[in-house]
């Protein structure tokens, strides 16, 4: 069983930005992909970026490049987002996701992943 507890989350004003955290904790292969994803009102459930665990690759949504930066400690077992230049549309809740194989690719549908943290509210203000 793995745990995933994610931290990090608050309020800003378009433009400011904020670094959300993910650790993993419990039984864990040496390869993994780990993911965050978000929800606004209303919306489906999206992909923001991924990050394997063995390459270091990673992957994000149009939306995010160039704003967003995901990347993992030195365990890889921690995985951050540093969202800069942050808009009102990037509003929602976070969610961090680990899937215990390789990414192989961008693997952004939800249903690629067992484990999910219990997410972290981001609210960006015009």
């Amino acid at each position: 069983q793995v745990q995933l507890a994610e931290s990090g989350g608050g309020s800003v004003q378009t433009g400011g930005s904020l670094r959300l955290s993910c650790a993993a904790s419990g039984d864990m292969y040496a390869r993994k992909c780990m993911a965050w994803f978000r929800q606004a009102p209303g919306k489906e459930r999206e992909g923001v970026t991924t990050i394997d665990s063995g390459d270091g690759s990673t992957y994000y949504a149009d939306s995010v490049k160039g704003r967003f930066t995901i990347s993992q400690d030195n365990s890889k077992t921690t995985v951050y987002l540093q969202m800069n230049s942050l808009r009102p549309e990037d509003t929602a809740t976070y969610y961090c996701a680990l899937r215990l194989s390789r990414c192989d690719g961008y693997r952004n549908r939800p249903s690629d992943y067992t484990y999910w943290g219990q997410g972290t509210q981001v609210t960006v203000s015009s």
